[in-house]
């Protein structure tokens, strides 16, 4: 019988890194599903969600001493997979991208004003870049957003653009489709 976890590895980036945690799960038949990976600053962090055999479960965290004792740091949830569409069934998806000069703020400004309104995020990236004249950080997010039918503000966008003038940042939606 298969069982799924989310698994999440944090630590120093190196060469190899990905190879031997995929090796990890599939020595023990374990299938990688879904995963995020990428290097934030000088360390390196995946996400990811798998399936493996139940019995194999058991010795997941045996498999990843060598790693733990070389200070990367290790974690594993049993989960039921739900695909968003089936978990936001009803829901409208919609397309957010914020754009402006990096400061302090935006990504808690911008989460709040959807949790207020009922709105949940799917996903979410964000980067900064020199901006191409000046050189100022350029703060870049891209998110997927689920939106109840039942919500009763259907002004919930302007009040999102508000909060983007607020933060002096665009902040284009659009329906994912």
């Amino acid at each position: 019988m298969q069982t799924n976890i989310v698994l999440t590895l944090t630590g120093a980036d190196r060469i190899g890194l990905v190879e031997e945690v995929t090796r990890l799960l599939v020595v023990r038949g374990g299938n990688i599903e879904t995963s995020r990976m990428t290097r934030l600053g000088g360390a390196f962090a995946i996400l990811m969600r798998a399936s493996l055999p139940q019995d194999q479960l058991d010795g997941l965290d045996a498999a990843f001493e060598s790693l733990k004792a070389k200070g990367y740091k290790f974690t594993v949830s049993q989960i039921e997979p739900v695909s968003s569409s089936e978990l936001h069934a009803g829901w409208v998806p919609y397309q957010i991208e914020v754009i402006g000069a990096d400061h302090e703020g935006i990504i808690h400004q911008v989460s709040q004003a959807l949790a207020q309104r009922g709105i949940n995020i799917d996903t979410m990236d964000t980067h900064t870049t020199p901006a191409p004249m000046s050189g100022d950080l350029l703060f870049t997010m891209k998110a997927l957003v689920y939106v109840p039918l039942t919500l009763a503000d259907p002004d919930w966008r302007t009040a999102l653009e508000a909060t983007g003038q607020q933060l002096n940042v665009d902040i284009d939606v659009r329906p994912k489709g």
